[in-house]
């Protein structure tokens, strides 16, 4: 049994964050029924990469999902979305805000046959606001969040965080808030709306960027690979290529520089603590730890830093992480086998149940693969199934 198994979601979002949310529920055992407009489906499904004229971007994030294409622009449409939320625990949404309101769709309707319902929605900055109706994609959020200002090198222009992290950051806090507002419907009974914001997700995740502006009056900038608030906390150059490293304590800075030949640093004025070695960071402490790890191989800072107990990695493309042992160790790359794609090896399970874990148990779905099967269940008969995709509806 898997944690969620009995927990039905009406998945109405496409692209990137709706899709990420209701993954992680799927990965555990929430049936997910994708509605997807017939003959276009998921914006996602034209996304790279490419293989057999098919999307293995769309498949990696829509493992363990049905797929009901649907017509929501119809009344017949709009009548079977009714019913399928009737008896449903949460809808899942990411239109652009007031899209559902219009199409007759929205949580005051869907309430009305459902008390019970969690109606979830993503938007790029909230229901309400003043830029509440607008569109935006993980691009935007990162630039209106202040996320890219303090992102990359102070000589560079600001820079986007490589993967979708508006995107992911904000399907996870989805992910959560819907299982909050299940725990409270288990206590009270009563469903509720929900809604989350890719921009309010990340102007949260700024740490302490939001403080360093609102408590110490400084407007934060690109730091490089460095912490602001902690030294040192960086990327160093060693013999044949970088590391990173964390140093988070007085006693591991100890330990530090023990292992550099160094513990007069220790009792250096300028490093007696770590607010002194964040302000003396630059060029003084970043030159002192970098005269030493560049006089050492990368396996040789690993040994030694790793037996010291201090944080330490070295830098992989994805390649040699996703060959790594521990992430092999982890099941993080797993593989499936395909309809389209053939046995392709995707991203695995992160959140790791031990009493009731989560998997990957079947692919993506085609394009309204389960209509008839759900309509089935549903009570229509194969001739209503018949008209209603002779009129396109389905």
């Amino acid at each position: 049994m898997k944690a969620l198994e009995g927990i039905r979601i009406i998945d109405l979002t496409q692209a990137y964050s709706g899709p990420f949310c209701t993954m992680h529920l799927a990965d555990h055992g929430a049936e997910i029924i994708k509605i997807e407009r017939p003959g276009i489906g998921d914006q996602s499904r034209t996304w790279g990469p490419i293989k057999n004229n098919y999307s293995a971007y769309y498949a990696f994030l829509n493992r363990n999902k049905k797929s009901i294409s649907l017509d929501l622009g119809t009344s017949q449409g709009k009548e079977i979305f009714l019913k399928l939320a009737e008896d449903a625990d949460v809808v899942c949404e990411n239109f652009k805000v007031g899209t559902m309101e219009k199409l007759g769709l929205g949580y005051d309707v869907v309430k009305e046959i459902n008390p019970r319902i969690v109606y979830a929605s993503i938007s790029g900055f909230g229901i309400n606001g003043p830029m509440a109706k607008l569109p935006a994609y993980d691009i935007i959020a990162q630039a209106m969040s202040g996320l890219m200002t303090i992102t990359g090198f102070p000589d560079n222009p600001p820079t986007k965080v490589g993967p979708s992290v508006g995107d992911n950051y904000t399907g996870t806090y989805l992910a959560l808030g819907i299982m909050m507002a299940l725990y409270h419907r288990e206590l009270t009974g009563e469903g509720q709306r929900l809604d989350v914001s890719m921009v309010d997700t990340l102007f949260s995740i700024l740490e302490n960027a939001v403080v360093q502006y609102t408590v110490a009056g400084e407007i934060p900038g690109r730091n490089g690979n460095a912490d602001p608030g902690i030294a040192p906390f960086d990327a160093f150059m060693a013999k044949d290529g970088m590391i990173v490293m964390g140093v988070g304590t007085n006693v591991m800075w100890k330990k530090l520089c023990n292992i550099m030949g160094r513990p007069d640093l220790f009792e250096d004025p300028r490093y007696l603590n770590n607010d002194a070695r964040c302000r003396n960071y630059l060029p003084d402490l970043k030159d002192d730890v970098e005269s030493f790890t560049r006089t050492k191989t990368k396996e040789e800072l690993e040994v030694l830093l790793n037996e010291a107990g201090i944080p330490f990695g070295r830098i992989f493309t994805v390649a040699e992480a996703a060959k790594h042992p521990q992430l092999q160790a982890r099941e993080m790359l797993i593989e499936v086998d395909d309809p389209v794609l053939g046995k392709i090896k995707i991203q695995g399970v992160p959140i790791k149940l031990h009493s009731t874990p989560g998997s990957v148990q079947q692919p993506a779905p085609m394009l309204g693969e389960h209509t008839t099967e759900i309509l089935l269940q549903m009570g229509y008969s194969r001739d209503e199934i018949k008209n209603l995709h002779d009129r396109n509806i389905v």
